[in-house]
């Protein structure tokens, strides 16, 4: 049974200011071993293995760190980023750190290109958030842009990746959140 809109809202008011504590006491500048065992599982996984479009982000400094998987994948698979347009996101191709710029409204590196015509054909979603939980509900900033697209890419396998700290026990739920399919914590 899902709670009042008003409710849940509060719920995450309170839940992403508890999590930013918890990102302002952690070592971010230690944080290799958590990323190197996230980056570990996720290329094992068959889903990673036989995806060829995927979606990822360029981490900011209190998530985990993609630049260096993402350096890695793009010559070998095809790595979208997102790309703020208006409320919402495009996919454009990674093709190198030398073609991204920085988006000044969030301060986030964005790859310069044409936008992916069809997102369904993503294979995989790696995705960001303040907190997940052991059902894979996931709670991003509140801003939306990820629950957007990822009900345009449906058939993808949708993967949480986050520090220990960021596991909770049960994220409010509305009824535009959607789900992960799986969350790899290091």
């Amino acid at each position: 049974m899902m709670s009042d809109p008003t409710s849940i809202s509060l719920e995450k008011k309170a839940l992403r200011k508890y999590i930013r504590a918890l990102k302002d006491e952690f070592d971010f500048a230690n944080c290799e071993k958590s990323t190197r065992e996230i980056f570990e599982l996720l290329e094992a996984h068959e889903g990673f293995v036989g995806a060829q479009k995927v979606l990822c982000f360029w981490s900011l400094k209190d998530e985990v760190f993609t630049h260096d998987f993402i350096n890695k994948w793009y010559c070998q698979k095809e790595i979208y980023l997102p790309v703020i347009h208006g409320d919402d996101l495009k996919l454009v191709l990674f093709e190198g750190e030398e073609k991204l710029k920085v988006e000044p409204k969030y301060n986030i590196a964005e790859p310069i290109g044409e936008a992916l015509n069809d997102e369904s054909l993503i294979d995989l979603v790696l995705i960001p958030g303040m907190a997940f939980d052991v059902k894979g509900n996931r709670m991003g900033r509140g801003a939306g842009y990820y629950d957007r697209i990822l009900k345009r890419t449906l058939r993808a396998l949708k993967v949480g990746v986050a520090f220990k700290f960021q596991m909770v026990e049960q994220i409010p739920v509305e009824a535009h959140d959607v789900p992960m399919d799986l969350v790899i914590c290091g």
